[in-house]
């Protein structure tokens, strides 16, 4: 059969073959559905996991913000207490100090030589007379036998003038001579004399040279680091080291204070009162040593107003090293029967200083009072009563009126905060430090 072929040509031959193949290699569109489902089920799945998991987290904050607290219980805030309580606080003066030697000797040589022996050890504490270096000896030891040498023969002229001298006496009395011999024999003795003198002198500065060749200490204290060897040659009276001692037990502390405090410090000094100074270490952290007040200076400084100190320590532990840097606080006086709260509990706002007083309703109320002196963690304060319970944390949450729970140190609630559980400011001591009665 002939098939009808398009207009204007022949038609191309029928090839049934071809047609087959080109049908079935076409695929359908919807043969990949399954892809698609699979996909929103994963989908839907991870959105379910982040749900269940943000639900379970904002339960967990909003117990654990109510704090065990039942279901509409009033918001209580943690807090430490601490009790007011009467007693005295000292006051004190602060200044920088450096710590400065009693004495402080360079050892120089008073002789020329070669430098034989060291005695000492670097760091070395010395008495005084120990025995530092040795200078060579034999030279001045020669100087002293010839000067001794000298002295005898010069001795023995002198000897043999005087016996001269008396047998011209004797002559003259019954006038065999003439006194112009005796006399010009007696000047003689006196030549003599004088020459004899000398001897000494010379024999006594031998002396002395030999024992410049053995130095010693001139002082108790700390020798410091070796300066010269064995086999140097040393100058006399050169200005070079050979050795430097310093004294360290006692030492003392030179500080500064303002002009305005010269008043109340002499006058306790005038009444034969010892003022207590304790020095602490760069961080006014940790107490080196205590002393007393020793001296004050002259003049008053005009450029800064201040006037110089200086106390004494005993530095029987060496806590102190010369020209250390510390913190010296003088105490000036001690205010007796005054309240004393922490330190730590005084706040400050536009009107001043105030402390939340706790209420035996457990609820805090604020209280404007006056600061006095400060010692350690302690201050003392007008507006309170002794007894009166005082908050010293959790400020950042505190407003008037507020209820409060006490935290113990460990952090866990305890019992209210009343007048019944109070305690006494921590770390008060007497004079030194604000105490409690």
């Amino acid at each position: 059969m002939s098939s009808s072929a398009p207009p204007g040509g022949n038609p191309p031959p029928y090839n049934e073959g071809q047609r087959i193949e080109r049908v079935g290699s076409q695929k359908p569109r919807g043969s990949r559905w399954w892809v698609w489902v699979l996909v929103l089920v994963v989908l839907g799945y991870a959105g379910w996991v982040m749900f269940g998991h943000s639900a379970a987290d904002t339960k967990a904050q909003s117990a654990a913000a109510g704090g065990g607290r039942g279901h509409g219980a009033p918001f209580e805030v943690p807090i430490q207490q601490a009790s007011a309580a009467e007693g005295s606080i000292g006051v004190y003066v602060s200044a920088l100090g450096t710590v400065t030697p009693v004495y402080t000797v360079t050892v120089t040589s008073r002789v020329q030589g070669e430098i034989m022996l060291i005695h000492y050890r670097e760091g070395q504490m010395v008495r005084k007379g120990d025995p530092l270096l040795d200078i060579d000896p034999r030279p001045y030891q020669a100087a002293l036998t010839q000067a001794e040498g000298l002295l005898a023969h010069d001795q023995a002229l002198l000897t043999e003038a005087r016996i001269d001298l008396d047998r011209y006496k004797a002559a003259f009395s019954r006038n065999a001579i003439a006194k112009q011999q005796m006399d010009d024999q007696e000047q003689v003795v006196k030549q003599t004399e004088g020459t004899v003198k000398n001897d000494e002198g010379t024999v006594e500065n031998a002396r002395i040279n030999l024992i410049y060749c053995h130095i010693t200490s001139p002082i108790d204290g700390r020798v410091g680091l070796r300066l010269v060897d064995p086999g140097n040659i040393v100058q006399a009276n050169s200005s070079t080291a050979l050795v430097v001692v310093t004294q360290i037990q006692p030492v003392t502390v030179i500080f500064n204070v303002a002009e305005d405090y010269l008043g109340q410090i002499q006058a306790q000094m005038l009444h034969g009162k010892p003022l207590t100074v304790d020095v602490y270490d760069r961080s006014v952290e940790k107490k080196i040593a205590t002393g007393v007040l020793l001296t004050v200076d002259n003049q008053i400084d005009t450029t800064t107003g201040t006037v110089k100190l200086r106390a004494q320590f005993t530095n029987s532990d060496f806590a102190l090293f010369p020209n250390q840097f510390v913190n010296a606080k003088l105490l000036v006086t001690t205010l007796q029967n005054v309240i004393l709260v922490p330190s730590a509990a005084i706040q400050r706002n536009a009107q001043g200083a105030f402390v939340y007083v706790i209420k035996p309703d457990q609820t805090a109320s604020i209280r404007q009072v006056k600061e006095g002196a400060t010692d350690g963690n302690n201050s003392s304060v007008d507006g309170l009563k002794a007894g009166e319970i005082v908050a010293t944390d959790g400020f950042d949450k505190l407003q008037d009126n507020v209820k409060v729970r006490v935290r113990s140190q460990g952090g866990s609630s305890g019992t209210p905060a009343s007048s019944g559980n109070s305690k006494d400011p921590e770390g008060s001591k007497n004079g030194k430090e604000a105490s409690t009665k």
